[in-house]
């Protein structure tokens, strides 16, 4: 077993009701006056405690506070079989009522929780002062043709619903992390890996509900998301890493020219590319994004 990472920042973890579902916060520093809190939403099949690296390279000079998304990390599954993209809207909003009711508050998305960040910025704009996007692309568009189709593979799913294998030692998990990203040194996947998953009977199970894999019976509507994108108020940082990944992972069905055409929507807004790294770029290289991070903020 490697040597595991050590924090530099160590977070108080809780846990906030939020419309009636247990969620877990993990919290670094103290709220400071006149600072607002950072807020970090973390990505699909991923838990807060994954911006740990950018939290320690962060300076101690605000609240920041990471979010188990409802069904990932130690936050309650619904119980239900499937889960609504509007669901993240209402916890995210739930929870600024929670943590800052009266003020607004700097938000950070990775993949999945950028593009929440980014709608809610829209459907939200007095609650953002300012708005961080770490490759949070979207989806392609898709056709209303495709509803049937959609639904029908949503509905075997239902008969047939995915689950997700143990591993036996966390060693494993450490193993899984490295090889979905090579570029992830060994003593903070073995570090990770302590949060990623939980040991059971079984063996290491992932700490995510298994509903999540189901295909989901809600089409992608591009024109309504970037209905929301046009009405962000705050200043917005998008930071993606130099390896190309919307092409990697889309290819032909999501051109580069569709992405540039909807992030031109975007009212106020800074670019950042950060040198050799990829999707997980706040792993890849978590001091150069909090350079980035510190440096808008500041502004």
């Amino acid at each position: 077993m490697p040597d595991v990472y050590t924090p530099r920042r160590l977070h108080a973890g809780e846990f906030l009701s939020l419309r009636g579902l247990r969620h877990h916060l993990l919290r670094w520093g103290q709220p400071l006056p006149g600072r607002p809190p950072l807020v970090m939403v973390h990505g699909w099949m991923d838990v807060g405690a994954s911006f740990q690296f950018v939290v320690d390279a962060l300076p101690d000079d605000r609240e920041i506070v990471a979010l188990d998304w409802r069904g990932f990390g130690l936050s309650a599954t619904t119980g239900a079989d499937c889960y609504w993209f509007p669901d993240y809207l209402g916890d995210l909003d739930a929870l600024l009522d929670a943590i800052s009711p009266g003020a607004p508050v700097d938000l950070l998305g990775h993949s999945m929780g950028g593009n929440v960040a980014m709608s809610y910025a829209g459907v939200r704009p007095q609650r953002v002062r300012r708005l961080i996007n770490l490759e949070g692309f979207g989806m392609p568009d898709v056709a209303p043709a495709a509803a049937p189709e959609r639904l029908a593979k949503w509905l075997d799913e239902l008969k047939d619903p995915p689950t997700l294998r143990p591993y036996a030692t966390r060693a494993e998990v450490a193993e899984r992390l490295i090889k979905n990203n090579p570029r992830l040194p060994a003593d903070k996947a073995a570090w990770l890996a302590g949060h990623w998953a939980r040991e059971t009977p079984a063996g290491f199970v992932l700490n995510a509900d298994p509903a999540h894999k189901l295909a989901n019976p809600m089409l992608y509507r591009k024109a309504e998301v970037l209905a929301c994108w046009q009405r962000i108020a705050a200043p917005t940082l998008w930071v993606e890493g130099s390896d190309d990944q919307l092409s990697r992972f889309w290819g032909g069905r999501y051109p580069r020219e569709d992405f540039e055409a909807r992030l031109a929507l975007v009212p106020d807004l800074k670019r950042a590319v950060l040198q050799d790294a990829g999707h997980m770029l706040h792993h890849d290289q978590p001091e150069a994004l909090a350079a980035q991070i510190s440096a808008f903020l500041a502004e």
